[in-house]
């Protein structure tokens, strides 16, 4: 599968370093580790390759190979990057590509349709439109069982209380 995990947003410096975006939590560690592809459109992507990071936090600069001045990097300004995942990835929990899906338990009680997905500090949340109320649902290894792309479902776990309103 294809995600966006991240948009350039400005240059920063005259060696054509750039600052990001991030989509999710998982977006720097991909950003550090796969294979990497920008563009404006899912259709017309080019390879990218990270040559260097500097400083930490949110004030990280990304130095990519190919992009040497501060022209260049302005070139990419609003350019989105996307990585590859396979199906048991974690960041296929999180990717904007999952909104709408429908929410049960494992016992099949219907929780509701995924109408967003928060980025909190602790760990992401659901929100999941339920008969015009939300909830939020923790998206943590004890709560999300499993999520089936073909079928457009996200199973929950049965816990008491996870589903009041």
């Amino acid at each position: 599968m294809l995600h966006a995990i991240a948009k350039i947003t400005t240059s920063s410096g005259l060696q054509g370093e750039v600052r990001l975006r991030p989509f999710s939590r998982y977006s720097i560690d991909y950003i550090m580790n796969k294979n990497l592809q920008i563009g404006n459109f899912e259709k017309n992507l080019t390879d990218l390759k990270l040559e260097n990071t500097i400083g930490i936090g949110k004030k990280m600069r990304f130095k990519f190979k190919g992009i040497d001045s501060s022209e260049e990097a302005n070139n990419i300004i609003g350019k989105v990057i996307y990585i590859h995942s396979d199906k048991n990835d974690d960041i296929n929990l999180v990717g904007n590509n999952i909104i709408g899906f429908y929410v049960e338990t494992e016992s099949g009680r219907k929780a509701g349709i995924l109408k967003d997905i928060m980025w909190l500090p602790a760990n992401d949340a659901y929100v999941v439109l339920n008969e015009g109320k939300e909830l939020l649902i923790p998206v943590i290894d004890e709560v999300i069982i499993r999520l089936d792309i073909e079928s457009k479902k996200i199973i929950i776990a049965d816990i008491d209380g996870l589903l009041e309103l």
